[in-house]
């Protein structure tokens, strides 16, 4: 009995460049930088964006040259539109670093135990960082997302559902509707509140008017979002339910709406993320207080947005230095949503 010897090939990846190929792209790169240092320490030009803008043109231009002496015009052409590709994702991920930075520099001293057990109902926001906190604020923006958003997602699924499954005689006008409710200023859906329930009912500012105006809002973002999903869909898994006796209805609720759970979950995120930092509507309708309130329902309520515009409004080095904390809190509560959404959208798909 003869063995046959198989020899295993573990597969490879042509268009990846190996540690060998990548040598004349660094010695590219550092002759560069060496290039931008000296051309600016010899010339007028100064400062950061004098040094960004010279070591983009020299290192592409010196990658251009070598590419056209080593392989020709059609190699340097691709690596010039491969280093003004890079640019532009550098330009558009630049100011976002910026911002993370900004908030974590900025945010972190007045980060603490206290800021996620305490309020401020017996303190200032001249008091020293150590003493105060962030638990009422907290509280009112979970308890605006939950209420928003359990407002909108039935409505904003169900018409994204009709515009695209359904197509009724409203359709065009429902479209129309979405697309004019993008653009409402946030401020507009608070004075809508405003006028239409608070200035003529008994009602006060509570955490439930609050969440009305961000309803208004959360609506169209969600409802553009799943359509597109929806969309996304292939017309073969509608007929192939269809096919089987099953109603249009059965065949949506399914199949469509299954297919597309990660992104319906993803539509959700991006309408919190559209609510999560607005303020302009609060002030109309929130109402406000500096200890936790559990009753949606009456009583002011608190919010990080809406902490800190006060804490910007009030101008004292202390007020201000709260106002980073609550930003950079309200930043970790939207990340820790949207990854956690990611991850049971993940799960759900995979399953």
């Amino acid at each position: 009995m003869t063995t046959t010897y198989v020899p295993t090939v573990s597969p490879t990846r042509p268009w990846k460049k190996t540690p060998a190929q990548l040598i004349p792209t660094v010695v590219i790169l550092i002759l560069a930088l060496l290039l931008d240092v000296s051309v600016v320490a010899v010339t007028p030009m100064k400062g950061k964006l004098a040094y960004a803008l010279l070591f983009f043109l020299f290192s592409v231009g010196m990658q251009f040259i070598y590419a056209w002496v080593k392989r020709g015009r059609p190699a340097a052409m691709d690596s010039l539109a491969g280093a003004v590709t890079m640019t532009g994702g550098m330009i558009v991920f630049l100011p976002v670093l910026s911002i993370l930075v900004t908030v974590l520099v900025k945010g972190l001293p007045g980060l603490g135990l206290h800021t996620f057990t305490q309020t401020m109902e017996k303190t200032s926001y001249s008091d020293p960082l150590s003493s105060g906190g962030l638990l009422h604020a907290i509280v009112g923006t979970l308890y605006l997302i939950v209420i928003a958003t359990a407002i909108a997602l039935p409505l904003s699924i169900l018409t994204a559902l009709y515009l695209t499954e359904i197509k009724g005689r409203a359709a065009g006008f429902i479209q129309f509707l979405v697309q004019a409710m993008s653009g409402v200023p946030s401020v507009v859906a608070g004075v809508f509140i405003y006028a239409a329930i608070l200035l003529t009912t008994n009602l006060r500012g509570s955490t439930f008017i609050g969440a009305l105006p961000l309803a208004i809002l959360m609506i169209p973002t969600v409802t553009r979002t799943a359509q597109e999903v929806l969309l996304l869909v292939p017309a073969e898994l509608r007929e192939a339910g269809l096919a089987l006796g099953a109603t249009q209805w059965r065949t949506v609720a399914t199949i469509v709406v299954p297919a597309a759970r990660s992104g319906l979950i993803t539509a959700v995120i991006l309408g919190v993320a559209r609510i999560a930092g607005e303020t302009a509507p609060l002030l109309f309708t929130l109402g406000t207080t500096d200890k936790v309130n559990l009753n949606p329902f009456t009583g002011g309520q608190n919010a990080l947005p809406y902490y800190i515009w006060s804490g910007l409004r009030d101008g004292t080095e202390g007020g201000v230095a709260r106002a980073w904390t609550a930003i950079l809190v309200l930043l970790i509560l939207v990340l820790s949503l949207f990854t956690t959404a990611r991850i049971f959208g993940n799960r759900k798909a995979k399953r």
